[in-house]
């Protein structure tokens, strides 16, 4: 992903208001981002518990987005994959993230969802830079350059079914 300012992060948030957007808590490491390990920038709201906020790349030009999760927590024995990069966590490691879909539908209270890691670190973990909390990734036979794709293409479809 190429590196973003904070106004064009900022800017680029699709559904949620301009104010919104101007408030929102950038990430505390956001001098330090790895771009170029990232596919996506993904972060938590420390100061809002069960929010958090992905910037993408859709058609060329930065997207943002606004998600709610729950935030009970699930016991530790409690395993679930994430529908992006298809790593497993234990606990509430993965969660059911939400966004409010764009325009219309997205006024009338519309949202679609999908189950991510909570902490929104996919592309580190697809890379091999961050370990998962207890246990490991899978060993899959694709490539990791097909892992990169798949999950780029998984946020890719997430993001295209907020305008339908």
């Amino acid at each position: 992903m190429k590196a973003l300012t904070e106004q064009d992060i900022r800017s680029s948030f699709m559904n949620c208001s301009k104010g919104e957007a101007k408030r929102l808590p950038l990430p505390r490491d956001f001098e330090e981002l790895p771009w170029d390990d990232l596919d996506f920038l993904g972060w938590r709201d420390l100061s809002a518990p069960g929010r958090s906020y992905i910037v993408t790349e859709y058609e060329g030009e930065p997207a943002g987005i606004s998600l709610r999760f729950p935030s009970q927590q699930r016991g530790f024995l409690h395993r679930s994959m994430c529908s992006l990069c298809l790593t497993t966590h234990p606990g509430s490691g993965v969660s059911l993230m939400t966004a409010r879909k764009t325009g219309p539908a997205g006024r009338d209270g519309n949202s679609v969802g999908l189950y991510m890691c909570t902490d929104l670190a996919c592309s580190l973990y697809v890379r091999g830079k961050k370990a998962v909390a207890s246990g490991a990734r899978f060993k899959e036979s694709l490539s990791t350059e097909e892992q990169i794709a798949r999950t780029v293409d998984n946020l890719q479809a997430f993001v295209t079914k907020l305008f339908s």
